[in-house]
């Protein structure tokens, strides 16, 4: 396993990151202790989960299986999910983040997390509102670097000027969603992170299991594609579905296992630090392992590039990127 700089932190991860989204949920305890010590034993050191994972049990599965090492390994979470009835329950507030903070460092186990994600842009609260509760999270230590999850380029942009103005501590991390059907992460929010120093962890590198080829030529009828509503919209344009296609077919041509090729795809970009992988089970699990293994050339990458439309530039200039 190699390992990189995470943002400007000074500390190194793994190139691939686990996330824990099915611990206590499609994975009972049982197997989430196998696919954590699998990851282990591949030289992950580098987990991410949420709050509103298994409405908590992720973190508390994650808190029991990491107990005797914690100090080995960088740990993720996130707030902004409802964690009740209570309407202030939710959302980006200082109230509610510093809450869920100390929730989430219980059901850990731990006296701090190394990054904490903003789950989402909270359009009721200002922006620098947002960054003074992740401040105060920092210089209480109960969070050393401050992240953000879903944000748009500008928003994340926004909230970096206000941190550098107040002399707070500055946003190191990224969460968007990136893959072969979804690239609009290249437009904007990629080439924002390089230029700021950010550390990048994209999810949903397999989308949803749709680049995983089991939907090729129409089978598969279970899966989270299926079962899932927020998937199932979010994957329904008729073009993801052409392009998974091609994209199975080029694997098979190749001899290469989708899922590892599509994780290996998004970890090959220039802004990426660590791909997040997922999986319900080991066998799910180690194609994504697998993914370290292949040579992702530039060649490589861009021959599977060229099987999705490019997001058009920023500017919506299109001949813009065909002079260069």
């Amino acid at each position: 396993m190699d390992y990189r700089p995470l943002g400007r932190t000074g500390i190194e991860v793994s190139r691939l990151c686990f996330g824990t989204m099915s611990f206590g949920g499609d994975a009972d305890e049982e197997t989430s202790g196998a696919m954590y010590a699998a990851c282990r034993d591949a030289g992950i050191n580098f987990f991410d989960t949420a709050n509103g994972y298994s409405q908590g049990r992720s973190e508390e599965i994650l808190g029991r299986l990491m107990a005797g090492h914690r100090d080995d390994l960088v740990i993720a979470t996130k707030c902004y999910n409802p964690q009740g009835e209570d309407r202030n329950n939710r959302g980006t507030s200082r109230r509610h983040v510093t809450r869920a903070v100390e929730a989430s460092l219980r059901r850990l186990g731990t006296d701090r997390v190394e990054v904490l994600f903003l789950h989402q842009f909270d359009a009721r609260v200002p922006i620098d509102e947002q960054m003074r509760g992740l401040e105060d999270l920092v210089r209480s230590g109960k969070v050393l670097y401050p992240a953000v999850s879903n944000y748009a380029a500008w928003q994340t942009a926004v909230a970096l000027g206000v941190q550098v103005r107040h002399g707070w501590a500055r946003l190191q991390v990224i969460e968007p969603m990136y893959n072969l059907v979804k690239r609009q992460a290249e437009v904007e929010i990629l080439p924002m992170a390089e230029a700021n120093g950010l550390g990048v962890i994209p999810y949903s590198p397999v989308a949803g299991g749709l680049l995983s080829g089991k939907y090729a030529g129409g089978g598969e009828n279970v899966g989270r594609l299926h079962t899932n509503k927020m998937y199932t919209a979010r994957y329904a344009d008729q073009v993801v579905h052409e392009v998974a296609a091609r994209f199975a077919a080029f694997c098979r041509e190749r001899g290469m296992h989708p899922v590892s090729a599509a994780v290996a795809w998004v970890g090959a970009h220039p802004a990426v630090t660590a791909p997040i992988i997922g999986a319900r089970n080991l066998d799910q699990l180690r194609a994504s392992l697998d993914a370290v293994n292949l040579d992702m050339t530039p060649e490589l990458r861009a021959e599977i590039s060229a099987l999705s439309p490019a997001p058009p530039p920023a500017t919506d200039r299109s001949e813009e990127r065909a002079a260069r």
